[in-house]
């Protein structure tokens, strides 16, 4: 029996990740282990590790990464999750680390395996962002002996980062199986756990971009004035903890008093599908805005760098401008009236039919562990 060994640090990993896990858990072939870390252990963003332990896996190792106060050090965070995820990969011995995207923690797994002689499976790599995210999501290619990749353009920059095309593996964006499943709680089940009053309303998620945080102050300022003066109703949700997130909190007190506004640190990921799923509009610059919204056909209003070359003009759902709060305001007034379908451009919802399949396979197991690069003739 195989020993799978899955790494989730954020909600937002973990909601992509855990179809998968719950097809593994379910197979005979193979024992699930998974190791949560990073945002999951912080009180200060909802100690969403107990949303993991609620879906029952058995085998579950809890640790704490970083300090809630000193968060700004990424490189730290690094450091001590590759400390304990080595410690822990002694003692259990998996035959695969399964990783997923752009975070620290992400690159932590992919260097443990690497330096242990582990094979690294990568979900979504090959994308590209306007911040840091991109190198760590590309460095993590490189120590990663397989790539699960939501479409053909992925797959193309894998390639030319020099990897085998072998090893790269269409499969779709995996959350796409949660939102196409009949098993998401109706909108008056979250307004009941959530407490959430409101008749209309639109999300709000905006997230620090590293290597502009000297701009952050203004351009939060800036979106949380367009928010406000636009007079509509906003479920908020924190931003994640990279550097700069504490400036984007400090703003968003503003929000305290203001009963146009309900701030949440952290959402169940199926509770957050169906409150997308009925809002007016996305509005911020996470990922759930240009991968999820198209599927239940709503607006993405799409602010600054952060998504960056994450999207294409076919995704009529997407209106793009600066954090700058007249350009923000009009944005909102195009949203309220473009209705577009519904749209995927990132599989089917059948990722983790499409993994198990691949995990049977008998590639997995057989490939080298030493990689080598493979040229491409241009």
């Amino acid at each position: 029996m195989k020993k799978i060994l899955f790494l989730t640090g954020t909600r937002a990993d973990y909601g992509k990740l855990k179809s998968l896990m719950k097809r593994v858990e379910k197979d005979s072939n193979f024992e699930l282990h998974v190791f949560v870390t990073g945002m999951h252990m912080l009180s200060k963003y909802g100690s969403t590790y107990h949303e993991v332990e609620k879906d029952g896996f058995k085998n579950i190792y809890k640790y704490i990464n970083q300090k809630s106060s000193s968060h700004d050090q990424m490189d730290i965070s690094l450091s001590n999750t590759i400390t304990g995820l080595s410690n822990y990969c002694d003692e259990v011995k998996p035959d695969l680390i399964v990783v997923h995207g752009d975070r620290l923690e992400a690159l932590a797994g992919a260097i443990v395996g690497a330096f242990n002689n582990i094979k690294v499976m990568h979900i979504e790599g090959g994308e590209v962002s306007g911040t840091i995210d991109e190198s760590i999501r590309h460095a993590i290619t490189k120590m990663a002996h397989f790539h699960l990749v939501a479409n053909d353009e992925a797959k193309k920059r894998i390639l030319q980062l020099g990897e085998k095309e072998e090893s790269v593996f269409v499969f779709g964006s995996p959350d796409l199986d949660i939102m196409y499943s009949d098993t998401l709680p109706n909108m008056d089940e979250v307004k009941d756990k959530y407490e959430i009053p409101f008749e209309t309303f639109s999300i709000l998620m905006y997230h620090p971009v590293t290597t502009e945080v000297d701009q952050l102050p203004q351009k939060v300022k800036n979106v949380v004035d367009a928010v406000i003066e636009s007079g509509r109703q906003y479920v908020v949700i924190y931003p994640n903890n990279d550097h700069g997130s504490d400036v984007i909190l400090k703003e968003y007190s503003r929000f305290e008093t203001h009963p146009n506004f309900l701030v949440y640190p952290s959402m169940r990921f199926e509770y957050f599908l169906t409150l997308l799923k009925n809002c007016d509009f996305i509005i911020g610059n996470s990922s759930s805005g240009i991968r999820e919204a198209c599927v239940y056909g709503k607006m993405a209003i799409d602010l600054g760098c952060r998504q960056s070359g994450r999207y294409s003009e076919e995704n009529v759902n997407i209106l793009h401008c600066d954090e700058d709060t007249s350009q923000i305001l009009a944005s909102i007034q195009t949203a309220l009236q473009t209705h577009p379908d519904c749209a995927s451009y990132f599989g089917d919802g059948k990722s983790d039919e499409k993994f198990i399949d691949i995990l049977n396979n008998s590639t997995v197991w057989t490939t080298e562990i030493q990689k080598r690069f493979n040229d491409i003739d241009f």
